[in-house]
């Protein structure tokens, strides 16, 4: 029950599905709600696969329509909230001031130049890699759609739970607070279940699953580094920040796979 309760939390914060029942925001459940991050992206990702699928195989709309489609599912099935920390940390970023500085910046609800900038190279670029990847579409795409939200909920319960607090106030501090020393344990489950899913479909979906896990892990490490020397640490806006980059950096893997192992 602790578990669905932590579950339902995720999906009040960290999408659009209305809930109108009031959660408990207790500890235990915040613990529950950090473990149950990767399911959450793996409901997202169920969710874009089935209209991706429904569109190609039972609608005569053409590439350009179902690309815009799928893409734009990227944005509205999270309310933009990751987007959003994108663009306050990307306005922090590009003014080259000390950590200090940029916390600041982050905090001020105005949008600058640079902000806006970032989140528009970043939406396009996606749509450009979505558009060909629906272009070349193969039955192991949609598996490999679907995972992309998972290893990128993946990637910010580590960081949740790993990384020193830029601030103590906010919405990271809220969950960091809530997390044990095992709450990053059953990651490693859900981890292995995906590659035995992915190894039963066949091999050569196993093998690129596992090109997309080295590939998150790499822009972990990436960022494991980054954020402390940039930033001083994490704070919600970093977090969100960090999912974008870390599915912009999956689609541009998942384009390049579609083009050397398809084309």
């Amino acid at each position: 029950m602790s578990a669905m309760i932590g579950f339902l939390i995720n999906l009040q914060f960290f999408t659009v599905i209305p809930l109108k029942k009031a959660l408990p925001m207790e500890k235990p459940f915040i613990h529950r709600a950090i473990q149950t991050f990767p399911l959450v992206g793996v409901l997202l990702g169920l969710v874009m696969g089935a209209v991706l699928y429904a569109m190609v195989e039972w609608t005569p709309f053409s590439t350009l329509s179902i690309a815009f489609v799928l893409w734009l599912l990227t944005i509205v099935l999270t309310g933009g909230l990751h987007l959003d920390g994108w663009i306050d940390t990307s306005d922090a970023f590009f003014s080259y001031q000390d950590k200090e500085r940029r916390l600041e910046i982050m905090k001020d609800s105005r949008t600058g130049a640079f902000g806006v900038i970032s989140v528009i190279v970043l939406l396009a670029m996606r749509f450009l890699f979505i558009y060909e990847i629906v272009d070349r579409l193969t039955i192991w795409s949609y598996f490999l759609i679907i995972i992309m939200p998972f290893l990128s909920k993946c990637v910010m319960g580590y960081l949740l739970c790993k990384m020193p607090l830029a601030k103590q106030e906010g919405l990271g501090a809220f969950f960091q607070s809530a997390a044990r020393k095992n709450s990053l344990y059953v990651y490693w489950l859900y981890l292995l279940i995906s590659v035995v899913i992915a190894f039963v479909l066949g091999m050569k979906l196993g093998i690129l699953l596992m090109i997309l896990m080295i590939a998150a892990g790499l822009f972990l490490l990436f960022l494991k580094k980054k954020i402390v020397q940039w930033y001083g640490g994490i704070t919600g806006d970093v977090l969100g920040a960090s999912v974008e980059g870390v599915e912009l950096w999956l689609w541009f893997i998942l384009w390049l796979l579609h083009y050397f192992v398809t084309g």
